[in-house]
């Protein structure tokens, strides 16, 4: 163990307010663990467009009350340098500490002179992302890891329009954090103003305001996956006059230790399971989830029998075309990664549509938006309501399209099926790899840029652009954009939040004779190109 890592981990230690970490960083120190000091101070948690995520404990890469009193101190800066009288507004999810590092940050800014606001429990990030304008705050804060293991925590930052941090916010809030002193010699006051539950009523009027008169008898199976969604969209529900929903009771309570999933993300493997059961059991119509800070929404469909989750695009499109029906007016959007789908149908209404780098941070930026959607399940059915993903309002506007196609003796897989006869069947797919040693994603990244292959799956690749240039002129990114022939494209992109690559597979086949037929092709084009790109990625 060098002299300046142990001086680092003692000056450390020596302004941690958290008993917790500090037993954690002084047991490493006594037992002269090298390699866990090391990995706790090699790197610091880097602040960018998505804030701070990563594994809670003791040192800068990891998240704790030091790192986030830092981050607190610096965003006070950057407010207090962009804006006089600036305020803040701080909400929270269940996870562990997350409660802790709210009231420091409510603390901290009051203590700078940046007025807080302090919501009064756990709530969904929609509700934080409402209260910015609500509240008319310069800023909102949302301590949460979303959907990221139970060991993960994050701390997420919004702008007053209601949207995530983009350059050049997050590089300026980045070098104010960098500048900040000691946690402990900052001046601290609990002066801060603890909300009352009006704010989130004021959210629940603005979602129940949504949906119009229609119908409203629907079954439906919801999950909250351990998080804090449940109050919020089972009030929502009730008062917007849907039935009560059927909630899966083990996966009900806010749990941080996510003791029934691998991964509490609806997307994983197995994270629905119990959901499918009950579906089942009292025989529902449609299925839908929140992951644990309710941003996100998944939906699953009767299909004869049985019940099958449907992808983030299909949603997304259904979304679109409910939307478009109504007569909502103004630009539709969806991430690069995301299906193409959703601008053949605005084009067919006469719509604007637009493209956006991934995350919701670009797609809430758009002026004009009325409908904006990610594949990874995010959705804004009322940028009105927030400029971010909202699982709450998107579950309420699925639940007003399912009940309505179910008057009409239909279903959402009937709608979906039309949708495809009219513009095409738009098949997705992602091929996902999950790393412990990052440099696998860097190798991977630059076979794509300086030998990417000739053909994939039986297509010949047609073009290559590297994002990282600007594609269309998008800001520049870590990516690579391959076209092959058919309407056929593959985006790779290292993950925002997670270590993991991804590899967004888009085929479109036209439907000539049955849906199933044209499916079987479209699933057979897919798997054909993830063997190939497995195999050109050394993956």
């Amino acid at each position: 163990m060098t002299d300046e890592l142990l001086a680092r981990a003692r000056e450390w230690l020596s302004q941690d307010p958290d008993p917790r970490t500090v037993e954690e960083l002084q047991g490493l120190i006594d037992s002269g663990d090298t390699a866990g000091l090391e990995d706790r101070f090699k790197e610091r948690l880097q602040f960018g467009t998505a804030g701070l995520r990563g594994a809670l404990g003791a040192g800068p890469n990891r998240m704790n009350r030091v790192i986030v009193a830092q981050a607190a101190a610096g965003l006070a800066a950057y407010l207090l340098e962009h804006g006089s009288k600036p305020s803040v507004v701080v909400g929270y999810d269940a996870r562990h500490n997350s409660d802790v590092f709210a009231r420091d940050t409510a603390e901290i800014m009051e203590g700078a002179g940046v007025h807080a606001h302090l919501l009064p429990t756990h709530l969904p990030t929609p509700v934080l992302a409402f209260a910015i304008r609500h509240l008319g705050c310069s800023a909102g804060v949302m301590v949460t890891a979303s959907h990221n293991p139970p060991q993960d925590n994050g701390y997420k930052v919004y702008l007053e329009d209601s949207s995530q941090i983009v350059p050049p916010a997050d590089a300026e809030i980045s070098a104010a954090i960098d500048a900040v002193g000691r946690v402990d010699e900052m001046p601290r006051s609990e002066a801060y103003e603890l909300l009352g539950p009006e704010v989130a009523e004021a959210y629940v009027e603005a979602v129940i305001a949504l949906p119009s008169d229609g119908p409203r008898d629907i079954v439906a199976v919801y999950t909250p996956m351990h998080g804090v969604g449940r109050d919020t969209l089972v009030e929502a529900v009730s008062r917007a006059g849907f039935p009560a929903l059927h909630v899966v009771r083990d996966q009900a309570e806010p749990d941080p230790d996510f003791p029934t999933v691998a991964f509490p993300n609806p997307e994983e493997p197995g994270a629905m399971d119990l959901a499918l059961k009950l579906s089942s059991e009292v025989g529902a119509d449609i299925i839908v989830a929140n992951d644990p800070d309710a941003d996100r929404c998944a939906v699953g469909v009767r299909d004869g029998e049985s019940y099958r989750m449907l992808t983030g695009d299909q949603v997304g499109v259904l979304l679109g075309d409910f939307l478009l029906r109504k007569g909502v007016q103004g630009t539709y959007a969806a991430s690069i990664v995301s299906s193409d789908l959703l601008g053949r149908q605005a084009a067919a209404h006469g719509q604007p549509w637009e493209q956006t780098l991934t995350g919701f941070k670009w797609l809430g930026k758009i002026p004009t938006l009325v409908f904006g959607y990610e594949e990874a399940l995010g959705y804004s059915v009322a940028p009105d309501i927030a400029r971010d993903k909202d699982g709450v309002s998107a579950i309420i506007t699925v639940l007003e399209m399912a009940a309505a196609l179910k008057a009409d003796g239909r279903t959402l897989i009937d709608q979906l099926d039309d949708i495809y006869r009219e513009h095409g069947l738009h098949a997705t797919s992602q091929l996902s790899v999950r790393v412990d040693d990052l440099s696998i994603i860097a190798r991977a990244m630059q076979t794509l840029r300086t030998s990417p292959p000739s053909s994939l799956g039986g297509l010949a690749v047609t073009s290559v652009d590297d994002l990282a240039n600007g594609y269309h002129g998008l800001p520049p990114t870590d990516g690579i954009r391959l076209g092959l022939e058919g309407n056929t494209r593959i985006i790779a992109r290292p993950s925002g939040t997670e270590p993991k690559l991804k590899c967004y597979i888009e085929v479109v086949v036209p439907v000539d004779e049955s849906i199933e037929a044209s499916r079987e092709i479209a699933d057979e084009k897919i798997a054909a190109i993830k063997h190939d790109l497995s195999e050109a990625l050394g993956l």
